[in-house]
């Protein structure tokens, strides 16, 4: 028997709802009426089976990325395509760039099905963005994704060429081998996003600090893509030289990724302490999202 997704309408009536297995996804589009209806059918139609594709072809999915792939999924392929550029240097699976993949993909069906003035797919602080005409989009940052309140904000123009932004971290949904907080980073799609964001996160480290806690990623979930490598269960106290040192760390792998065009810039937050890269201004906001007006939470 096949197994449907959940497919609603959130309560404000504008956000629509689709969620299967660990796929959780919020999309809004903007545009006429039948414009935003023919979207959201797209969207819904796009995802029923979407999980079982990738489910087809997990094993080689959850393998370390390798120069040619032999996956045949859309989605899949565009997963491998993400990290592809850091497999030479690191170990990466396709599983890395998952979120920003999919929420491309629906936007993408989305997109095949109307013109929309506006759109973005959010899966999980993973985002997918369309911005037509003179549109542009506000995007709240957290300090943490486990904790609320926007701190800070971000604007992405119709002009940018970022359309996609990820965020990475320690206490995200998944594991970390570093020790930020939060890692955000801005790229011309969501794919790219997330497999830079990963990376990114992965650099923002102090190896060997007695105050930091790691553990097999394979004794706390058998399944796991990463295997037996250490994945970060807990930060003690860090003087402030110590997050300096982990924080640039992490910069100067932003500032490379960079250099290479691979993203367009990224936030990276460890201990209520911040780093800027790339030429997005990042605005400074009061702890409360209503603040923001038209955003969605990275």
């Amino acid at each position: 028997m096949t197994r449907l997704p959940q497919i609603a309408l959130l309560s404000d009536g504008r956000r629509l709802h689709l969620q299967d297995g660990p796929i959780d996804l919020v999309i809004e589009a903007r545009g006429r009426a039948d414009a935003v209806r023919a979207a959201y059918e797209a969207a819904a139609k796009r995802f029923t089976g979407l999980l079982d594709e990738l489910c087809a072809e997990l094993p080689e999915l959850r393998a370390a990325a390798e120069e040619r792939t032999s996956l045949r999924g859309v989605v899949a392929r565009r997963m491998h395509a993400a990290v592809a550029p850091f497999a030479a240097d690191c170990f990466i699976t396709p599983m890395a760039a998952v979120a920003g993949s999919v929420a491309e993909e629906i936007l993408g069906a989305m997109l095949g099905a109307a013109t929309l003035d506006q759109a973005y797919v959010n899966n999980g602080g993973d985002i997918a963005l369309h911005l037509g005409g003179c549109e542009h989009f506000s995007i709240g940052l957290m300090d943490r994704p486990d904790r609320g309140g926007v701190m800070r904000a971000l604007r992405v123009d119709a002009d940018d060429p970022v359309r996609g932004v990820a965020t990475s971290g320690r206490h995200g949904r998944s594991f970390s081998l570093g020790i930020a907080d939060a890692v955000t980073v801005l790229a011309a799609t969501a794919s790219q996003a997330d497999a830079a964001a990963t990376v990114i996160a992965n650099a923002v480290d102090m190896p060997g600090h007695p105050a930091i806690i790691r553990q097999p990623a394979s004794e706390l979930q058998p399944d796991s893509d990463l295997g037996p490598c250490l994945v970060t269960r807990d930060v003690g106290r860090l003087s402030h030289d110590e997050i300096a040192t982990a924080l640039e760390s992490g910069a100067e792998c932003a500032r490379q990724l960079f250099d290479r065009g691979l993203i367009e810039g990224a936030v990276l937050q460890l201990c209520g302490d911040m780093l800027v890269i790339g030429p997005k201004d990042i605005e400074r906001q009061e702890a409360r999202p209503g603040k923001l007006e038209n955003a969605v939470h990275a």
